[in-house]
C-alpha cells in the first residue's frame, strides 16, 4: 500500500508543481477566446468552466483508464509509479498545450494545429490516421459499454445472436448520432454533469474501500507475490517497455485525448480556465487509472475463493479466473471490472460504479464521431451550420460504423483486433501532437523550453515504433533490433522537429510574454 500512497503523491504534487510551470510557459491572458469571437450556437458555445472541465474529463477518460490499467497492473507495483509520473510530464502535459495552441489558435482541429506545426505532408497523413483512429473509438466505445450493460447490469448474454445486444447497440448508436448532431450545449453540455456525478462516485466509492476494508497491495520494496501470482515475473517476461506503456495508454499519455480537447477550447470563456480543465482533467484521469490498477491487484491478492480474482496460465499467457456459482472460470478484463466493484462496493455500490465504467467509453465515444465530423468537414470544406449538412455527412459515418460493429461482433477475434489496433495508434497520435507542441513553442521565443515535450516525445516515438515491429500485430521482428530501430526513429523526429523549430525561430515573430 506504501508504493500505491506514494505514486498518489506524486500524481497530485507532482500535478500542482509542473501544471503551474506548462501554464507559465504558455501564458494565457485575457483576450477573447474562440467561444465569443466565432460564436455559432453549435459548436461555439460559451461554457462555464465547471462545466467544460468535467465535458472534457468525460471526452477522455473512456475504458482506457478503466482496461488498460487492469491489464497493466499485472506487471506489479512499479506501475503505481509509472501511471502519475508519465500523467504528470507526459499525458497532462500533452492535453494541456494541445488545447491552449488549439484555442489560441481560434479553436482549430487537430489536424489544421499538426499541419501548422509540421508540413503538408505530415498533415495529410496524420488527418487519414486520426479519422481511422477516431473511427475505430466510435465502434469500439459501442461494442464495450454494450457488453458490459448487457452482461452486467440486465444479466444478458451478450452474445451476437441475442436481440437483446443488438438492441442495446442501436440504443447506443442513436445517442452518438443524437450528440453528434446537435448543439454542444444542448445535449453533451446538460446531460454530462450526471454522468460526471456517477463517474466520480465510482472512482471515490473504490478508492475509499482500498483503504476501508484493508486490501493487501505488492510495494517495490518486498515480495511482488500476492495471491499465488508472480507479478515480478511478469514484469520480466513481458517486456514492461514498450509493452506497458502502450498497455495502460490512457492512463498516462493518449494522442485521442488530443482529439477531444479541441472540441472543449470552442466552448471556454477565458485561457485561465485552461489549467484546470485540460492538464487538471488529466491528472484525475491518472487518478482514475491509479485506482482502478490498486483495485485489480487488491481483487488477486484475496483470490477467487474470497470474491477476488485468480490468475492462471493458459495457451493464451496469463489470464483472469473468477468464481461463477460452483465453478472456477475465465473471465474477460472487462468483467474484472464487475468483481472490483461487488467485491468492494457490494450490489447497490456495485451497480453504481458498473454504470459508471459503461458511462466512460460512451462519453468518450459520442465526441469522437463528433470530432470526425468536424474533422471531415474541415477537410472537405463542407459547412457544418445546419441541421441538414450534418446529417449528409454523418449518415455514411455512422453506417460504415455500424458495419464494422457487426463484423466485430460476429469475428471470434474481431474486437480484439480492432482495439490493440486502437492501443498502438492512440499512443502515435501523441507523437504528432508532441512534435507540433515543441515546434510551436520554438516558433514563439520559448525554446528554452523545448525540452517539456521533448522527453515524451523521444520516449513514445521509440515506444511505438519498437512496439510495432516487435509485436504480434506487426512483422514481429527481433526484439533487440526492434529496439535499435525505434531508438534511431526516435532521434530521428526530435532532430527534424528541433530542426524545424530553430528554423522558425529565426524568423521574427511575436514573442509570448511568460
Amino acid at each position: 500500500m506504501q508504493t500505491f500512497i506514494i505514486g498518489l503523491v506524486i500524481l497530485v504534487v507532482g500535478g500542482f508543481l509542473y501544471g503551474g510551470l506548462c501554464q507559465k510557459v504558455f501564458g494565457p491572458d485575457d483576450r477573447k477566446t474562440p467561444a465569443f469571437t466565432k460564436q455559432d450556437g453549435v459548436d461555439y458555445v460559451p461554457m462555464s468552466k465547471g462545466k467544460n472541465a468535467l465535458i472534457n474529463l468525460l471526452n477522455i477518460a473512456g475504458t482506457g483508464p478503466i482496461l488498460g490499467p487492469i491489464q497493466g497492473i499485472l506487471f506489479g507495483p512499479i506501475a503505481f509509479i509509472s501511471i502519475p509520473i508519465g500523467c504528470v510530464i507526459g499525458g497532462a502535459m500533452h492535453d494541456y498545450f494541445s488545447g491552449m495552441i488549439s484555442m489560441r489558435e481560434g479553436g482549430i482541429q487537430m489536424p489544421q494545429l499538426i499541419k501548422r506545426g509540421t508540413n503538408k505532408v505530415v498533415h495529410k497523413i496524420y488527418t487519414v490516421f486520426v479519422c481511422i483512429v477516431l473511427f475505430l473509438i466510435g465502434v469500439v466505445f459501442i461494442y464495450t459499454p454494450g457488453d458490459i450493460a448487457a452482461t452486467q447490469v440486465f444479466g444478458f448474454g451478450g452474445t451476437a445472436s441475442e436481440p437483446s445486444t443488438w438492441i442495446i447497440y442501436i440504443a447506443i448508436f442513436g445517442y452518438y448520432l443524437i450528440a453528434t448532431l446537435f448543439p454542444i450545449d444542448k445535449i453533451i453540455g446538460r446531460i454530462y454533469p450526471i454522468f460526471g456525478a456517477v463517474l466520480l462516485i465510482s472512482a471515490i466509492g473504490v478508492f475509499l474501500m482500498l483503504f476501508v476494508k484493508g486490501y493487501h497491495l505488492a510495494n517495490l520494496s518486498g515480495s511482488w507475490t500476492l495471491g499465488g501470482f508472480d507479478f515480478g515475473a511478469y514484469f520480466r517476461s513481458e517486456r514492461f517497455i514498450p509493452t506497458f506503456f502502450i498497455t495502460v495508454a490512457c492512463g498516462i499519455l493518449s494522442g485521442f485525448h488530443s482529439t477531444q480537447i479541441t472540441l472543449v477550447t470552442r466552448t471556454l470563456k477565458s485561457e485561465r480556465d485552461g489549467r484546470f480543465a485540460f492538464y487538471n482533467m488529466m491528472i484525475a484521469e491518472g487518478f482514475i487509472a491509479m485506482v482502478w490498477a490498486a483495485g485489480t491487484m487488491a481483487m488477486i491478492g484475496i483470490g477467487a475463493s474470497d470474491a477476488g480474482i485468480t490468475m492462471q496460465l493458459t495457451e493464451d499467457g496469463w489470464s483472469y479466473f473468477a468464481q461463477v456459482g460452483d465453478t472456477l472460470q475465465q473471465i474477460s478484463p472487462t468483467s474484472v471490472v464487475g468483481v472490483v466493484c461487488k467485491n468492494m462496493l457490494g450490489p447497490i455500490g456495485g451497480l453504481i460504479a458498473i454504470t459508471g465504467v459503461i458511462i466512460l467509453p460512451i462519453t468518450s465515444g459520442d465526441t469522437a464521431l463528433r470530432s470526425l465530423r468536424l474533422i471531415l468537414a474541415e477537410a472537405f470544406n463542407f459547412k457544418q451550420n445546419n441541421t441538414k449538412k450534418r446529417v449528409l455527412l454523418s449518415l455514411p459515418v455512422f453506417a460504415a460504423a455500424f458495419g464494422v460493429l457487426i463484423w466485430a461482433k460476429i469475428n471470434p477475434d474481431g474486437f480484439n483486433s480492432i482495439w490493440q489496433y486502437f492501443g498502438w495508434s492512440n499512443q502515435t497520435l501523441a507523437v504528432f501532437a508532441l512534435a507540433a507542441i515543441m515546434v510551436w513553442l520554438m516558433r514563439h521565443g520559448k525554446k528554452k523550453f523545448l525540452w517539456i515535450p521533448l522527453i515524451p516525445l523521444v520516449f513514445y516515438s521509440f515506444v511505438t515504433v519498437s512496439y510495432l515491429l516487435s509485436s504480434h500485430i506487426g512483422p514481429q521482428i527481433d526484439f533487440k533490433v526492434s529496439c535499435v530501430i525505434g531508438a534511431v526513429v526516435a532521434v530521428i523526429v526530435s532532430g527534424i522537429c528541433i530542426r524545424k523549430g530553430f528554423k522558425e525561430d529565426a524568423q521574427p515573430k511575436k514573442v509570448d510574454s511568460l
